[in-house]
């Protein structure tokens, strides 16, 4: 019987270790896609999304409805790019919620956006990543919100 429990305590743990494991791969490669996005670097990004990622935020129309906008990749990293040396942003993330089932990962980030210093907006990132062949987590979807007020409960 202890023999047993033994056994079945070490497949618990395993599995624990196992899936902590997977949720920092999948933290880190959405630190790796910031520290990119920080330092203005497209190659550091690219290397965290798939090829065909999709990228949306939920804004809101003229009226407050919520209005879901894509944008294209590639306008994201010239925009990205763009913004002059004399500005300084960052965004930083107040928390990981991660969640995994096989390949598949969801991960929610809640964040505040500072430009030169000074609060700007804050909102949630919805991240979708998949394990790709190499065994790696990749981004294929991101959604955020944006908004100036009720950010204490962003974090």
């Amino acid at each position: 019987m202890k023999c047993l429990f033994t056994l079945l305590f070490g497949f618990l743990t395993i599995g624990i270790s196992a899936q902590n494991t997977e949720e920092l791969a999948v933290q880190k490669t959405i630190e790796a896609f910031f520290n990119g996005f920080h330092q203005q670097d497209s190659l550091l990004i690219k290397e965290t999304v798939s090829k065909d990622v999709v990228m949306q935020t939920i804004a809101q129309d003229e009226a407050g409805n919520p209005l879901v906008k894509t944008e294209e990749f590639s306008g994201f990293l010239k925009s990205i790019v763009g913004i002059p040396e004399t500005t300084k942003f960052e965004e930083i993330l107040n928390s990981f919620t991660v969640q995994i089932d096989g390949p598949m990962a969801h991960a929610w980030t809640p964040y505040t956006f500072m430009i030169n210093d000074t609060f700007h907006h804050c909102g949630v990132n919805s991240f979708q990543l998949v394990k790709d062949v190499q065994k790696k987590w990749q981004i294929v979807y991101l959604i955020d919100t944006r908004r100036t007020e009720g950010c204490d409960e962003a974090k």
